[in-house]
């Protein structure tokens, strides 16, 4: 498979599951996370270039799939990934408090998403 279509099924993934998690149907929510962590560890395990080819979520026009991707990239794109999870932790909600724990774990040196 092609990294592009891993981002892809990553981004989708995130997308559904959170809508599913909205609806308040944590079994499909936990399906479509065990899609877009199966995509993004193939990309982690294609090195930067698996790395690189995530970054472009970075950019998403959706906060959760950014912060999602942010999760991932702190070690490789640490300043993006940090901003990108900064913004979103100004807000309220469940993506915006997912964003204030992973910097948390992150400075707490905790954050184990990619050890590289």
């Amino acid at each position: 498979m092609e990294l592009k279509e891993l981002v892809e099924q990553f981004a989708h993934h995130v997308v559904a599951q959170n809508e599913a998690l909205f609806r308040g149907d944590a079994r499909a929510g936990n399906k479509h996370a065990r899609k877009y962590i199966a995509a993004v560890s193939k990309l982690l395990e294609s090195g930067d270039v698996g790395r690189e080819a995530l970054c472009v979520l970075l950019k998403h026009e959706r906060m959760d799939v950014r912060v999602m991707a942010a999760a991932f990239l702190l070690r490789y794109r640490t300043e993006e990934a940090r901003s990108v999870l900064e913004e979103a932790a100004k807000g309220t909600g469940l993506i915006p408090f997912g964003a204030r724990q992973t910097l948390q774990y992150w400075a707490e040196g905790t954050w184990n998403l990619d050890p590289g």
